[in-house]
């Protein structure tokens, strides 16, 4: 297939029944695990249909990498309480400290 040309692959895709097309508008995309997700900025995403499955493929423009923290909502009762703020605040403060209530509390009193 080296040599052919994009006009020529198309015709012998499309005569093996492949489809491909590119999602338009797409701003990013999520890839959660257990512990962490990684975000794509920014992608070129390609659904390649063949023998009616589908496959994406994802170039990304820019990727970060993010922990994924768990608060319980005593943790965040405790900070509301502690700091005499909303549920909101402590929420985020907890969130920016990444779980730490000693870090969210002196944040928010400071």
């Amino acid at each position: 297939m080296m040599g052919m040309n994009p006009r020529q692959m198309k015709k012998l895709m499309r005569q093996m029944g492949i489809k491909m097309e590119e999602l338009e508008g797409v701003t990013e995309v999520v890839i959660r695990f257990a512990n962490k997700e990684v975000v794509i900025k920014d992608p070129v995403i390609t659904v390649i249909t063949a023998q009616g499955e589908k496959s994406y493929q994802i170039v990304p423009g820019s990727e970060e990498v993010r922990p994924i923290i768990s608060i319980s909502e005593e943790d965040i009762r405790l900070v509301m309480e502690q700091a005499g703020v909303d549920y909101e605040t402590a929420k985020k403060a907890l969130e920016e400290a990444e779980g730490d209530l000693a870090e969210a509390i002196l944040r928010l009193t400071e």
